[in-house]
């Protein structure tokens, strides 16, 4: 794959970024730390995060923009099809994730021609927001392993923590109040940028490749959440009532 970048970030993707450092600024205290080399800047790379909270995008948005990078997202297909909302990701060159639809592939496809433009692409490999009870990352899909076996693009963890004090799950329902004590409480949140995923050993011609390339890859956001969360390692500290619990995706996670 070229590593020459043929896709620009339009302007409306930085000040979206803008935006989101802003509110972000007003709801959290955000705490970056980690960077992307300067070798992978230029793409393209897959930026594999863990999923917490339908803030999350925001955060990622803040934080990206402190960090100078401005990567695509993989999104879930409800926010194109909003009508303002929809019409905006795309024109920020976005990619729409159809999951459980006949057309779900269509996003692995639009991922492997953004990452051969050079763009650096967003993906949580949860494939949804998880519901793990101790919100440890759960199983990853084998998305995220097709896409690394189909282009072969190096593969960042980051994690993020904090994000699910600031919206509920289940937002709308529940949001006005839960930003309202955000405003007085200002919840930290961190996001940390780990090192490339070393994904030596996978054979990519073995069967159940993409998920063994999947499985290494939330070994690694796990291991970067780790220091994050060193005050809650078990059970997190806030409570969101909105939210689910499901242990159908939980993994068992290695002794750290």
């Amino acid at each position: 794959m070229s590593h020459s970048p043929t896709w620009t970030p339009p302007p409306l993707l930085r000040f979206a970024q803008w935006l989101a450092e802003g509110v972000t600024r007003l709801l959290a205290r955000l705490e970056v730390t980690g960077d992307l080399p300067a070798g992978l800047r230029g793409g393209p790379v897959i930026l594999a995060a863990n999923h917490l909270s339908p803030f999350d995008p925001i955060v990622a948005a803040a934080a990206f923009r402190r960090l100078g990078v401005h990567p695509r997202i993989m999104a879930n297909a409800g926010l194109f099809r909003t009508p303002v909302i929809g019409r905006l990701m795309r024109r920020q060159g976005h990619i729409q994730v159809d999951r459980g639809e006949p057309t779900a592939g269509n996003a692995v496809t639009d991922s492997v021609t953004a990452l051969a433009e050079g763009s650096l692409l967003m993906i949580y490999p949860e494939g949804r927001i998880g519901l793990d009870p101790a919100m440890w990352p759960e199983r990853g899909r084998t998305g995220v392993g097709r896409l690394v076996l189909a282009t072969g693009a190096p593969v960042v963890p980051i994690a993020i923590w904090g994000s699910h004090e600031i919206l509920p799950y289940a937002a709308p329902t529940g949001m006005w109040p839960m930003i309202w004590q955000d405003l007085r409480r200002r919840p930290k949140v961190r996001v940390h940028v780990g090192e490339p995923v070393d994904l030596s050993g996978v054979d990519p011609g073995r069967p159940g490749a993409a998920q063994r390339i999947a499985d290494r890859i939330i070994d690694a956001i796990d291991a970067e959440l780790v220091p994050l969360r060193a005050d809650e390692p078990d059970l997190p500290c806030f409570t969101d009532p909105t939210r689910p619990v499901e242990t159908r995706r939980a993994r068992v996670r290695s002794p750290r």
